[in-house]
């Protein structure tokens, strides 16, 4: 078998949300497909500073971060791309007017309103992240930032249209996380984008290619290659996309895909 890229999502995937770690059997895959000379990356929403420390104590080869607005590999960053202050800060004061909260996410850190949010989804994130010692220098709503992609939360109260209207204008791609919530990157950013920036680097064929995830963020990179790997529990906007539907991560789902396709 040719040397594989191999990309994975974090939160669902790897990484347990329901037990907070990453699964030994899954370290155990990994560990596995490198000795049998295949490339691991991890392909996340998060930025890079939000990654768990487990994620961040194995040695993958790189990191595509911020639904592709940072690529990296071997310590070499392949792309990088942050808003403007002004772009950035504009976005917020839309926010403020359409009734909107979010979480502002940059390679250094993340940003959170400074007062209080009526969200509770948000101020459960704000202190997970505080506890990983992000998120506690800077705040909007009080100082001047630039940062990579955004998540949002709304409600009846907020106006949706107006924002999303708003995104359009300032080349921003809004994608429905479900539940009110959005993510939001700059227009030509996804996971499938930064795929191709690492494929090309590697000089790979795009059958080389094998993406694991299980969410509505990760339909790019699924669309993207035919080795698509979709998680036991997972948004069935993925369906049409899979190679094959693997177990949970919990029940060692990345193992078990891994072995199945033989890259270990």
């Amino acid at each position: 078998m040719k040397p594989a890229a191999l990309f994975y999502d974090i939160d669902g995937t790897l990484y347990s949300e329901i037990e907070n770690v990453v699964p030994e059997s899954a370290f155990e895959a990994l560990k596995k497909a490198k000795e049998n000379g295949h490339y691991l990356f991890i392909n996340t929403g998060r930025t890079y500073c939000s990654m768990p420390s487990p994620i961040k104590r194995f040695p993958f080869d790189g990191y595509i971060c911020g639904c592709g607005t940072y690529a990296e590999y071997k310590d070499e960053v392949l792309y990088s791309s942050t808003l403007s202050v002004e772009r950035s800060q504009a976005i917020i004061k839309k926010m403020e007017e359409c009734k909107i909260d979010g979480i502002f996410e940059g390679i250094e850190d993340d940003y959170f309103p400074i007062r209080v949010s009526r969200f509770d989804k948000l101020e459960n994130t704000r202190r997970y992240f505080r506890n990983m010692g992000i998120g506690i220098e800077m705040f909007a709503g009080k100082d001047q930032f630039a940062y990579d992609k955004l998540f949002v939360y709304t409600d009846e109260q907020s106006d949706v249209k107006g924002f999303l209207e708003f995104l359009e204008q300032e080349e921003m791609e809004a994608i429905d996380r479900q539940y009110g919530t959005y993510e939001i990157m700059p227009i030509g950013h996804s996971k499938a984008t930064g795929c191709e920036i690492i494929r090309k680097h590697l000089h790979l064929d795009l059958d080389q290619i094998y993406v694991f995830g299980d969410s509505s963020n990760d339909l790019p990179m699924m669309e993207y290659t035919s080795h698509a790997i979709v998680m036991g529990h997972h948004d069935p906007i993925l369906d049409p996309c899979a190679q094959i539907v693997t177990k949970t991560v919990e029940e060692d789902g990345i193992q078990y895909a891994m072995k199945e396709l033989g890259l270990i």
